[in-house]
């Protein structure tokens, strides 16, 4: 591949959403791996939901492959208290991004989605063609139908204009760089900073939601990193590739796990009057081990790695 993505370490490259914690880890594997002319910008030297500005920088700047990780994120309490932010910011953000990317020359652009573009009810492990074969989870839908809507943009430009825009969809994901806010951070950093706080504070018991027998699947946001390096190398389809680790844990495992990492010597006790949420959810994929990537961080090694990083960062 005398053109690929890898064969010009000095190319522009655009990622967009470099703070959070998927653009942080790409632009930390691209370093690693010797790019050396990266475009970076905040929300405050670019607003991705204005059009004129979006286009004006591409005009200006030129770059040669966009990684598109900019996206508004939240949980289900946030996704159901701002939905129009959630459907608007987000579509303008991929509309501007996308359009901008082809008029302006770009070669390659990968957009990045989520897991939670798929049915509530998809069959388990869920398959990339699950898409659009039932409804979606409610609480998320409005999040999901706009990471519907990208992956469909990139779709139909790659069919009009033959241009090469592609897809990944990553499972749950952890690392340095989450968000360990008390009232809206998922599962994973949720327990991490509970029960570094029961430690802390020398509190006998921490009490967890459910029963623990829910089976999810995470994928340490480095291995998400190196599986984009890999798609925009390897990767030119119509389809959207699913990325997840292919490994699946109870939270009760996971609960258990990140006791151990953190060093919390009291109890765990399990409120199972709360609800479980949906019993399992696991991504196939099959298809990109295929095509010859698969995860290489173990979920204690994970842990570990993100739980040093909550030690340094993160006011106590």
């Amino acid at each position: 591949m005398a053109d690929s993505f890898l064969s010009d370490k000095s190319a522009k490259v655009f990622v967009a959403g470099h703070r959070g914690l998927v653009g942080s880890a790409i632009v930390r594997r691209l370093r690693h791996l010797g790019f050396a002319n990266l475009v970076l910008r905040t929300h405050a030297e670019l607003d991705l939901t204005r059009q004129s500005d979006v286009e004006a920088f591409f005009a200006t700047e030129k770059p040669r492959f966009v990684i598109l990780a900019a996206a508004k994120v939240g949980g289900i309490h946030a996704n159901s208290t701002y939905p129009a932010d959630f459907i608007s910011i987000n579509l303008q953000i991929q509309t501007n991004v996308i359009d901008s990317a082809y008029k302006h020359g770009v070669k390659k652009l990968i957009f990045l989605g989520s897991s939670c573009i798929y049915p509530k009810f998809a069959p388990q492990p869920i398959p990339e063609d699950a898409l659009l074969t039932a409804p979606l989870e409610p609480t998320n839908e409005w999040y999901a139908i706009a990471k519907i809507a990208g992956i469909k943009m990139c779709q139909a430009y790659r069919i009009q204009y033959v241009w090469d825009a592609i897809s990944g969809m990553p499972t749950n994901l952890y690392g340095p760089c989450d968000n360990f806010h008390p009232e809206n951070s998922h599962v994973l950093p949720a327990l991490m900073r509970r029960f570094h706080e029961a430690k802390v504070n020398g509190a006998k018991e921490v009490v967890v939601w459910g029963t623990g027998s829910p089976l999810r699947e995470f994928l340490h946001v480095d291995d998400l990193a190196d599986a984009v390096v890999f798609l925009m190398e390897k990767y030119s389809g119509l389809s959207h590739v699913n990325v997840g680790s292919g490994k699946e844990v109870t939270i009760k495992e996971l609960a258990e796990l990140v006791k151990e990492v953190v060093g919390f010597e009291g109890e765990l006790v399990w409120n199972s009057s709360k609800p479980d949420g949906t019993p399992r959810k696991l991504m196939d994929s099959s298809k990109l081990a295929g095509l010859g990537w698969t995860p290489k961080i173990s979920l204690r090694d994970g842990l570990r790695d993100t739980y040093q990083w909550y030690l340094e960062n993160v006011k106590q």
